[in-house]
C-alpha cells in the first residue's frame, strides 16, 4: 500500500493515491477506538505519524495512544497505553526497533517496536511533554507544567544509559511562555531547530548542549524541519 498517509480530525487516516485521496479503512477497526477521547468532549485526532526504517507505521491518536502497523496499513493494533496522553510519536531513524512518544507522562521509550515501554522524566521540573527529537546519541524533549505549557522548557538525555535529563540552558531563555508543541522540534544528525509561539527559531549543532537564536519576529511557528 504505497502512498503518503494524512491524518485527520476525528482521528481519520487518508491515503494519497495516483486517483487522489482514499480513506484507510483498515484504521477505523483499530481495537480500542470505541475509548479514543479528548479532555474537552471533542472526538480524539490524529496528532502525529512515524514510520520507521523497516517501514512499520506508527500513528498517534489524542488521546488514543499509538495504532502499529506492520504490514503498510492493511492492519492496526494499539500500543501505548492510552492514559499516557502521547503527544508525538517519533521513530528512530535508523534503529527501526526503537520507538519514542513526547507524553504527559514523560518520555516513553520502546526497545521493541512498540511491545513494551518505559517512560522517564528523572530530572525534568515538570513532565508534561509535547515534542521530542533524537539527535545521534542524545533525546531532547520539550517539557512544561501543562496543557497551557506555563514554565516550557527543552531538555536532552543520553538515549542509552542516561537516567537523568539536564535542562538546555547555554543560550536559551529561562522558561518560554507556550508549550514547545508538537512538529516544533526536529532534528538530523547532532543539528537540533525548535521553533515557538511567539516566532523565534533556535538552533544548536552540537546536539542541545549549546543553542543561539536563528530567526525572530516570525508569525507563530507551527511546524520546522531539517533537510538532509
Amino acid at each position: 500500500m504505497a502512498g503518503p498517509l494524512i491524518g485527520t480530525e476525528q482521528a481519520h487516516l487518508l491515503r494519497l493515491t495516483d486517483s487522489g485521496l482514499a480513506r484507510v479503512d483498515s484504521f477505523e477497526t483499530v481495537a480500542g477506538r470505541e475509548a479514543w477521547y479528548t479532555p474537552w468532549g471533542d472526538p480524539a485526532d490524529v496528532r502525529s505519524i512515524a514510520v520507521a526504517a523497516d517501514g512499520t507505521i506508527y500513528v498517534n491518536v489524542h488521546v488514543g495512544g499509538v495504532a502499529r502497523s506492520r504490514d503498510g496499513g492493511a492492519s492496526w493494533a494499539p500500543t501505548v497505553d492510552i492514559e499516557a496522553d502521547v503527544h508525538q510519536v517519533l521513530a528512530h531513524p535508523s534503529r527501526a526497533e526503537v520507538v519514542l512518544v513526547a507524553a504527559a507522562e514523560g518520555l516513553g521509550v520502546s526497545q521493541d517496536g512498540g511491545d513494551a515501554w518505559q517512560f522517564a522524566s528523572t530530572g525534568l521540573h515538570a513532565h508534561y511533554m509535547r515534542a521530542v527529537a533524537v539527535a545521534g546519541e542524545h533525546v531532547l524533549i520539550s517539557a512544561s507544567t501543562g496543557f497551557h505549557g506555563r514554565r516550557s522548557a527543552i531538555y536532552r538525555k543520553r538515549l542509552e544509559g542516561g537516567t537523568r535529563f539536564e535542562r538546555c540552558a547555554e543560550g536559551l531563555p529561562k522558561w518560554f511562555d507556550d508549550n514547545i508543541d508538537t512538529a516544533c522540534l526536529a532534528a538530523a544528525g547532532s543539528v537540533v531547530v525548535f521553533g515557538t509561539s511567539d516566532g523565534q527559531v533556535f538552533r544548536s549543532v552540537d546536539a542541545g548542549e549549546h543553542w543561539e537564536l536563528r530567526i525572530k519576529g516570525l508569525p507563530p511557528v507551527a511546524c520546522v524541519g531539517l533537510l538532509t
